[in-house]
């Protein structure tokens, strides 16, 4: 049987290859298995960076290799250990120190909630204050006020630890209430499993016994007739009993394709809050309280470079910092601006910027139309279809808000842009020509 080192260095071996050595050395070195538990592997690590590091940019690598040298392993944890270097570990000490580590880091079975995403750690700014503000609400009157509570937005943008910290939240102050966290992935395995193995009923049963359901990423259950229907029934029986329900997505719940109307109906019953890209003033918020977090100290002049560069989803934004406070730990020495500015070059995209009038008047001269009919509130044909684009790329080029593309495209109301923006979605799927009509669009937006 293959000891953990064994298995640790076979898996170290396969991800060398497909890393570069200034990463491998960086975020590897000083890692080790320090035990399983059934299908679970723990990894131990030197430090609380190397472990964000690695769960955000290269978990999906690290659990491909090892499922690929060892099937039976199933999920990845990692283990802060500020001992000596981990290679030169007696193996009995490791052991020793992961139970205390580990005891801390368990997520508890009953609930599946993470006890880190509260609403003390939630950073609040004006581009998530209403989904904030409707959270904190669900808590206070939980049923009443908004049943369901439906969060969407794009990845990274702080969904699963809102929706979490209003789980955490009623475990405070609800300790009669019986809450329960489930992506909807597991929800669907779960729930076939149940029908495969005779066990329909007492799946019904345990998921109707909550007080509180929490499912996240409702959208990976798209096209799934048995499980959709399983969740309506179980969404009528909850309702109809005073349980608050929480769903989150992708998407705004009328334009998530693969769903049933019923069932989209029954997501938008409640409230429907987005959380669109973070504006720089949270984004500054966010650096000082990730920073703080560190226990690290970065001069103004950086946070505010960062904030101004470094737009899209708080994970990028954590990223960098960690490669900031990884680099100044490296040199010894504080970063300079210019070494903030190098690692931004190198790891990220460059900012996206442009008026939203700039875009209008460069679409409206590629379809040769007059820029003033695109806020206008006509339905003529070679109009529509560029307005549409506008909202599109504006959406998936810049990630503004629907909301704010309405505004900024006539005073149109937020469900136009969604439709307008799934619409061209769908119709690149079908139509190569108008993918690359599009693409060629993009290019000139982007000069």
């Amino acid at each position: 049987m293959t000891s953990n080192r064994e298995l640790w260095q076979s898996a170290l071996t396969q991800i060398e290859l497909g890393t570069s050595q200034t990463s491998f050395r960086t975020w590897f070195r000083n890692t080790d298995i320090v035990n399983r538990d059934g299908a679970t592997v723990y990894v131990a690590v030197p430090s609380k960076i190397v472990k964000e590091w690695l769960t955000n940019k290269h978990h999906k690598i690290i659990i491909k290799t090892l499922r690929s040298l060892d099937p039976s392993v199933r999920t990845v944890e990692y283990v802060v250990h500020r001992t000596q270097n981990t290679q030169d570990r007696k193996p009995e000490r490791v052991r020793e120190n992961a139970s205390i580590d580990l005891q801390a880091l368990y997520i508890d079975k009953r609930d599946n909630l993470n006890p880190r995403y509260t609403f003390e750690t939630f950073i609040v700014g004006p581009f998530n204050q209403l989904a904030h503000a409707a959270a904190r609400a669900v808590v206070e009157r939980p049923a009443l006020t908004y049943n369901p509570l439906f969060i969407y937005g794009a990845t990274g943008h702080g969904k699963t630890h809102l929706i979490q910290a209003i789980g955490n939240c009623f475990k405070r102050t609800h300790s009669n209430k019986k809450i329960f966290y489930v992506t909807s992935e597991k929800f669907m395995v779960d729930f076939v499993n149940a029908i495969t193995s005779g066990r329909g009923n007492s799946f019904k049963d345990q998921y109707r016994s909550h007080d509180v359901l929490i499912m996240d990423d409702v959208q990976f259950i798209a096209k799934t007739e048995k499980t959709q229907e399983e969740l309506f029934h179980l969404f009528n029986a909850m309702h109809d009993n005073n349980k608050q329900i929480i769903f989150s997505s992708d998407k705004h719940p009328a334009m998530l394709p693969g769903f049933e109307e019923r069932l989209k109906g029954r997501f938008g019953a409640g409230m429907i809050a987005e959380i669109p890209e973070p504006d720089i003033e949270s984004r500054t918020a966010i650096i000082r309280a990730k920073i703080e977090l560190h226990g690290f100290s970065i001069p103004d002049d950086i946070i505010t470079h960062v904030a101004e560069h470094v737009r899209g989803n708080i994970r990028e934004l954590e990223g960098i910092l960690n490669m900031i406070v990884c680099k100044s730990q490296l040199k010894g020495k504080p970063v300079s601006l210019n070494d903030v500015q190098t690692l931004i070059k190198h790891n990220l995209k460059p900012a996206k910027g442009i008026p939203t009038e700039e875009v209008v008047r460069r679409v409206a001269a590629y379809y040769d139309i007059n820029e003033k009919s695109i806020y206008e509130k006509t339905r003529k044909k070679e109009v529509v279809k560029p307005r549409q684009i506008i909202m599109y790329i504006l959406r998936e080029e810049f990630n503004i808000s629907y909301p704010s593309i309405g505004e900024k495209i006539g005073g149109r109301d937020h469900t136009t842009v969604i439709h307008s923006c799934e619409k061209i979605k769908e119709e690149i799927k079908r139509d190569t020509a108008l993918e690359q009509e599009i693409e060629h669009i993009c290019s000139l937006v982007r000069i």
